[in-house]
């Protein structure tokens, strides 16, 4: 008997040991070399867990897999990075080759003069507000109660891996996400330039940024990893650096509607316009291209666009458009404990800060902020013309992503 529980056991062991090895060598695409090892000291802010603290929370087939993966990768401790040689030599303009990009251009200047801004202390204030209000049972908005096992792989897929370094992020549309996917492109070096890495952001051409084949996100891993997939990613969770980048929600709405619907994008046109026009603003017969749209003076207004968001068809139809999705649906702030939490309102420093947390800012720089981005002062204004009434729904819509993120109520907004 005590010879066949031993044979059974090693056979269990064994098979458990080759799958395990079909995981980590069998997938040879893109970023997704599976190096728990990195070649950098994880940046450790307050509160933050430490790689290799915390196992004991593991359930036991996540400690395996931890163990064993992290034992027969330490080969690969060190990763040979071509790109460590070299300073990224930015382009003096980028290539501007987008209509968006055209209207709105860059900010090439330096902004030294706000690097006095404390970074330590802004993010463990940042972060100390985001706990505390997920902790705190009389707040309450959909999904917040819900464990990080029960969000379903279709949420999980603005989660971006970099592999290489060992960073997580979570993009956010409208918070300069598009700049930050390129940062994600060359650092996991997930895309060739005639066989080449890219190495400046810049380079990278907008329509390959917002590819789904670029990145390897967390959605993608049932499909590599199959019933492993949750076990690898809260590995990951723990072990990687975790980041995103926020922004006034309003704010976001503002610029969101700029970019979608006051240039001419065929896509949103016929997606949302469309249904807006005939639904608020009572258009029938609509042209069924948006440069004919734009030439007969027909666009959607302000008023269309949160009527759309407030109108309760819209959610039962389909989930908000990523772009103006509440963050906390996209990045599930209270299942995943953010090392690093940016704003739009102080990219430049908050970037800059990172990329040296992260040990790359000799790698690359952040791409030049956009010169005429959508501004908080711009609120009252657009907001002006929308009911008291809706700008209270409208904020209670939104009102999570205010108080995660430390965003102050816009009392003049919501008052006579």
């Amino acid at each position: 008997m005590t010879k066949a529980r031993l044979l059974r056991l090693s056979v269990v062991l064994v098979s458990i040991f080759m799958i395990l090895l079909i995981i980590v060598y069998w997938d040879n695409v893109g970023t997704a070399h599976f190096y728990l090892h990195t070649s950098f000291s994880r940046p450790r802010s307050p509160g933050a867990i430490a790689a290799g603290e915390d196992w004991e929370a593991l359930p036991d087939v996540d400690e395996l897999l931890a163990k064993l993966l992290s034992s027969s990768l330490k080969q690969n401790s060190s990763i040979p990075r071509k790109t460590e040689q070299l300073l990224v030599q930015g382009s003096n303009k980028p290539v501007l080759s987008n209509l968006e990009e055209n209207v709105r251009g860059y900010d090439w200047s330096t902004h030294k003069d706000r690097n006095s801004l404390d970074q330590e202390k802004l993010q463990v204030e940042r972060q100390r507000t985001l706990r505390e209000f997920c902790a705190n049972s009389s707040f309450t908005f959909p999904t917040k109660e819900r464990s990080f096992d029960d969000i379903p792989n279709y949420e999980l897929n603005h989660l971006i891996v970099d592999d290489r370094h060992g960073v997580i992020y979570c993009y956010v549309p409208k918070v300069a996400c598009t700049n930050w996917k390129r940062v994600m492109i060359v650092l996991s070096e997930s895309l060739l330039d005639q066989g080449v890495p890219y190495r400046n952001p810049l380079d990278i051409p907008r329509e390959h940024v917002h590819n789904t084949s670029t990145h390897l996100t967390f959605n993608k891993f049932w499909r590599r990893y199959g019933k492993f997939s949750r076990h690898l990613m809260k590995i990951k969770l723990k072990k990687y650096t975790k980041f995103l980048f926020v922004r006034d929600p309003f704010v976001r709405l503002i610029s969101a509607f700029r970019s979608k619907f006051e240039l001419e994008n065929e896509d949103f046109y016929r997606r949302f316009a469309i249904p807006m026009l005939k639904l608020y603003s009572n258009h029938t017969n609509l042209p069924t291209s948006v440069s004919e749209a734009f030439g007969a003076g027909l666009k959607v207004s302000f008023s269309d666009f949160i009527q759309y968001l407030l109108d309760p068809r819209t959610e039962k139809m389909a989930p908000f458009n990523e772009h103006w999705r509440q963050i906390y649906r996209l990045c599930h702030p209270c299942q995943i404990d953010y090392d690093f939490i940016g704003k739009l309102e102080t990219l430049d420093e908050d970037a800059a800060y990172l990329l040296q947390l992260l040990k790359v800012d000799r790698l690359l720089r952040f791409p030049p902020s956009y010169r005429n981005r959508t501004a908080s002062s711009w609120e009252d204004n657009w907001f002006a013309k929308i009911p008291l009434a809706w700008r209270q729904q409208l904020y209670k819509l939104y009102e999570a992503d205010f108080v995660l993120f430390g965003y102050p109520k816009p009392e003049n907004l919501l008052k006579d």
